[in-house]
């Protein structure tokens, strides 16, 4: 049953088509089952995906990388500017000040039910203050930028003249060819007692035992790299995709058929309960975060995913790029 667990994708571009551009690397495509029956009801039906090979950033973007994207090209992220109030009609003035969504721990046991017992919108928070305007990211060059919206991770993976991946994309790369394992590297969490990823020990969200050494979030490539070499596909900060959210039965016409490289269609909405006109679009993130924690969120898995609306940044959400080869350049 382990052979067959940890059994190796099939790959359809073993070699890459060029030298690897810095801090990339390939990425050789295949067919995968994609999804889990096992988990959460929103990765369910597994089915088979077949992606292309491709490039993609060993680690997902820092604070250094961010940070000489905005020296360079003047850009402004979405938190650090005031919204639009013809975006949000009825919001109160104070909610359209920039702002950005911050991991409060509270002191105690708190409802799990009810995310705002630990979720904050803090003004003056942005990815520069990444716990609120009092914050900074001195000494935090190596850690993944955060609070950076969908448009904002757009700017800058065109900026760069890079691209970011599909969620088929996303997994087949966080399973680092491992056919069906329950994580990134294998089928336990914890191997002979060593952290594979910067997760939550303890009992979520307000006790964090640390025991992975990270309160936070890590610098990149802390933890072991996954089988293609990519570091933090699981844990530390969860990561945007292209995909608009969906079901995945709304994909595929019949899980026993491969797929070639499904792509979210048409977006669906979260709603503002207080506010039900505004409908707001959501993208899959991937990845799970330092904030996953057995007690409450699971999601340090490549098979999990969750919707993000793409107006909103927050503390445990950062991003990683990928290249596509020229269908000239892709081995015969």
């Amino acid at each position: 049953m382990a052979s067959d667990t940890l059994a190796r994708a099939k790959s359809s571009d073993a070699a890459p088509p060029t030298a690897a551009p810095e801090n990339m690397v390939w990425i050789p495509g295949g067919v995968f089952l994609m999804g889990s029956d096992n988990h959460y009801a929103e990765e369910a039906p597994a089915h088979k995906v077949e992606v292309a090979g491709f490039w993609m950033d060993r680690t997902t973007v820092t604070n250094r990388e961010f940070a000489k994207f905005v020296d360079e090209s003047g850009y402004v992220t979405k938190a650090e500017r005031p919204a639009d109030p013809a975006d949000y009609p009825g919001a109160q003035p104070e909610m359209l000040a920039p702002s950005s969504v911050v991991f409060v721990k509270p002191r105690q046991r708190v409802d799990l039910h009810d995310h705002f017992n630990w979720w904050a919108y803090i003004r003056g928070a942005d990815w520069r203050h990444p716990r609120g305007p009092a914050s900074s990211i001195k000494g935090l060059d190596d850690h993944p930028v955060v609070h950076v919206a969908w448009e904002d991770v757009v700017a800058y993976a065109q900026w760069i003249g890079k691209d970011l991946p599909t969620e088929a994309e996303w997994e087949f790369a966080a399973r680092g060819g491992l056919e069906g394992a329950e994580f990134v590297w294998g089928d336990e969490l914890i191997p002979d007692g060593k952290y594979m990823a910067n997760t939550w020990q303890g009992e979520f969200p307000w006790q964090n035992l640390t025991e992975d050494g990270y309160e936070r979030t890590a610098p990149v490539g802390s933890f072991p790299p996954n089988g293609y070499g990519l570091f933090d596909m699981a844990g530390n900060v969860w990561q945007w995709t292209t995909d608009w959210y969906q079901e995945h039965k709304n994909n595929i016409e019949s899980p026993c058929c491969t797929v070639s490289n499904p792509r979210g269609g048409m977006p669906e909405t979260s709603y503002n309960p207080d506010q039900p006109e505004i409908k707001i679009p959501r993208k899959v993130m991937k990845g799970g975060s330092h904030l996953c924690a057995p007690n409450y969120c699971r999601r340090y898995r490549p098979a999990a995913r969750m919707p993000q609306p793409i107006d909103t940044s927050t503390s445990h959400l950062g991003f990683r790029c990928i290249v596509r080869p020229s269908d000239k350049e892709r081995p015969a």
